[in-house]
């Protein structure tokens, strides 16, 4: 007695969830906070690469005034661009961009006190175990082979985040409406 076989139903086959790289994904799941960390990090540089674009912008139209205005400006221009570059070579976790965001945030101490602060902290999560860990070769591999492990945002640090925006954006408009 053979089963009639329906060729309208599902395919019916045993899926075992087991992972490729058990040790990577190990790994992964032990450095993805100071790995989500150290992108955020990328984040602040475009964004200083952002403030400085503006900066060279203003040393740009008050070069009439200054004669040195052109040379700060392409000073500016220059420091810009290494932002950016910084910035996605940290987000793509290059080993190069330890090094130049090491000396970015070493420039950054002194701004005291909070830039001091803030670059304490990206010193430390540069130079840390883990920091120097995920920017290895060997820690590429390991994300290349655990694509599914994701790092999930607190919801608080999103309200955070959107409470920054907002004083920002009020800061801003008050800024412009004062003029």
């Amino acid at each position: 007695m053979t089963e009639a076989v329906n060729p309208y139903a599902a395919p019916r086959a045993r899926v075992d969830e087991v992972a490729a790289n058990p040790e990577a994904e190990a790994t992964r799941r032990a450095h993805i906070t100071q790995e989500a960390s150290i992108k955020a990090v990328g984040f602040l540089y475009y964004l200083g690469g952002v403030g400085v674009l503006f900066a060279a912008f203003g040393a740009l139209s008050g070069a009439r005034e200054a004669p040195s205005g052109p040379y700060l400006a392409m000073l500016f221009f220059a420091l810009a661009i290494g932002q950016f570059v910084a910035g996605w070579g940290v987000r793509k976790l290059r080993p190069w961009a330890r090094i130049v965001g090491c000396v970015i945030s070493a420039i950054g101490l002194l701004g005291f006190p909070v830039g001091t602060l803030i670059n304490a902290y990206i010193l430390y999560l540069f130079l840390s175990k883990k920091g120097r860990t995920i920017f290895s070769p060997e820690y590429q591999d390991v994300i290349a082979a655990t694509p599914h492990v994701k790092y999930k945002t607190s919801i608080i640090v999103w309200i955070f985040l959107a409470l920054i925006v907002a004083l920002i954006a009020f800061a801003l408009i008050g800024a412009f409406a004062g003029r």
